[in-house]
């Protein structure tokens, strides 16, 4: 197989952290300059990146490191980002040492049902907040099988004055799996303007998602996870 490889999974570029992205890179102007990309997985999201974008990567186990950039099992940081950077460690610690004035903070470092709440938390927002341009964004990958996180993160968010949309992938395929290679995704962006998300916000699979008030934000010393449970069973 020749030629740029092609994400799969949660990573397809129609897919809607895919077109997230697309979204925030044409309200920018039709660059994402500089970003953020928290968790490396197997590489996909490198090949989301634009020739002339300087996205930084940042992971915590040196062993993903390690498989991701092993072309003989995927090819996507050879195809598509083998000039990125990747620091390694916690990236609490390592993302407060970031460039400020990034475009866009991306978080995909979820691993099935393992949901890193110290990378939720106000505190953590706040961190995100803080590296970010004028009119960067905050994406959250979410998906997984127990929590709904978006009115968590809503919550959160507004403690910065952020707005809050929810996207998720529509669930009626015909296609199974092993033929299609996609995987439905939830997703949440945060921004301190709508008009920072572009299209995505007039979409019918993107929703604005407002901050119950009556609950405390999560932080480093208080987490919920019955409610994020409970949600999962609620209206989004």
């Amino acid at each position: 197989v020749q030629g740029r490889p092609e994400p799969t999974t949660y990573y397809g570029p129609e897919r809607v952290l895919g077109t997230a992205i697309a979204s925030i890179r044409e309200a920018a102007g039709g660059r994402i300059a500089t970003a953020s990309l928290v968790g490396l997985g197997t590489g996909s999201l490198a090949c989301h990146r634009q020739s002339g974008e300087n996205w930084s990567f940042y992971e915590i186990d040196a062993a993903v490191v390690r498989i991701a950039r092993d072309e003989n099992l995927f090819p996507f940081l050879k195809g598509c980002g083998e000039a990125m950077p990747i620091v390694l460690g916690d990236a609490r610690l390592t993302l407060s040492k970031a460039p400020r004035g990034q475009d866009m903070v991306l978080l995909d470092a979820f691993s099935s049902d393992a949901i890193p709440t110290h990378l939720l938390t106000k505190e953590a927002i706040g961190l995100y907040v803080s590296r970010l341009a004028p009119r960067g964004v905050i994406v959250l990958h979410i998906s997984n099988r127990h929590l709904q996180l978006a009115h968590i993160l809503a919550r959160v968010a507004s403690e910065y004055g952020l707005v809050a949309y929810f996207g998720g992938d529509p669930q009626s395929q015909s296609e199974p799996f092993e033929k299609r290679l996609r995987a439905d995704a939830r997703v949440v962006v945060l921004a301190r303007d709508a008009a920072h998300l572009g299209r995505i916000v007039d979409q019918p699979n993107w929703l604005l998602t407002p901050p119950d008030m009556a609950r405390a934000p999560w932080t480093d010393d208080f987490s919920n996870i019955l409610e994020a449970m409970r949600d999962t069973h609620a209206p989004h």
